[in-house]
């Protein structure tokens, strides 16, 4: 009974935010690869995205932000979806690049999507922690939002936290916070290792694979000529409190939602890793915030 009242309250949630309006595609972001297996549907409301045996395709946003809240409402590639990626990250340029990763695995049918979450700081990654989700991410549209900001990264799904990744920069862990990074995402042929280590391959009798998106918000600090618009206390967006996402943490509330999903559909986390960290595992690891307060 507890636990139905818990998935009840987390549907609630995911219902009232999901009511938030948006931005336009049209006026947010550039189509960069693919030619017209990207679209914008809908006066600007809505973009897909697919995949064929000859190429994938993607989106970037105009602007770059350097902290931020940024939400997406992403319906998955249905069926058999093996070997595919829908990308979704926030990343910066060059080879010691920042970047905040959520990626969707594809399966064969029947088979959960992984949801595979990175960090990677000063051009290194290796950071990974992966979810199967409480639902069909094919079936309808789900809010995927990551909260970057001077304290930590919170990687959440409509409104329930998943993970956190918290600044260290004092213990000598780097932290993406001085670099600014564009939102991507495209939809793009993984399958040397995307689903089961590579051994399920794309069928392409399937083709095409399209994954759709609707609802981009971006209440962040955006970054133009060396400088940011938080300096004037403006935000790209006003539909979420700046001072919000600013200095967001997990109550106990939204720490006891982490710690359900950590442990009920958690399948892979590098912190427990032991076989690849032989000499012991990455010192934020000893200082996840989801390990607080267990009951």
């Amino acid at each position: 009974m507890a636990a139905s009242l818990f998935l009840l309250s987390l549907f609630i949630s995911s219902l009232l935010f999901s009511s938030s309006s948006a931005g336009n595609f049209k006026k947010d972001v550039i189509v960069t690869w693919g030619d017209e297996r990207a679209k914008i549907l809908d006066g600007g409301k809505q973009i897909t995205l697919s995949l064929d045996e000859w190429s994938g395709s993607g989106f970037e946003s105009k602007n770059q932000f350097l902290f931020g809240r940024i939400d997406m409402d992403l319906k998955l590639v249905p069926g058999n979806s093996a070997g595919t990626v829908t990308a979704y990250f926030l990343s910066s340029q060059g080879p010691e690049h920042d970047e905040i990763d959520f990626e969707f695995l594809g399966n064969e049918t029947g088979e959960p999507y992984t949801v595979h979450t990175n960090v990677f700081t000063q051009g290194h990654g290796g950071r990974e922690q992966q979810f199967s989700m409480w639902f069909d991410p094919t079936e309808d549209f789900h809010t995927y939002s990551i909260i970057w900001n001077s304290q930590q990264i919170i990687f959440m799904v409509d409104e329930i936290p998943i993970r956190v990744y918290q600044n260290l920069e004092e213990s000598g862990v780097p932290f993406p916070s001085k670099k600014p990074m564009r939102l991507y995402s495209s939809l793009w042929n993984a399958d040397s290792w995307a689903t089961q280590g590579g051994k399920i391959k794309i069928d392409w009798k399937k083709a095409p694979f399209k994954a759709s998106y609707r609802n981009f918000r971006a209440a962040a600090c955006v970054w133009t000529s060396s400088s940011s618009s938080c300096s004037g206390k403006t935000t790209t967006n006003s539909l979420i409190s700046t001072s919000k996402w600013m200095n967001q943490e997990l109550d106990y509330k939204a720490l006891k939602k982490l710690q359900w999903v950590q442990k009920t559909y958690m399948v892979y986390n590098y912190c427990t890793d032991y076989e690849r960290f032989i000499y012991g595992v990455p010192f934020e690891c000893t200082h996840d915030v989801s390990n607080r307060q267990r009951s």
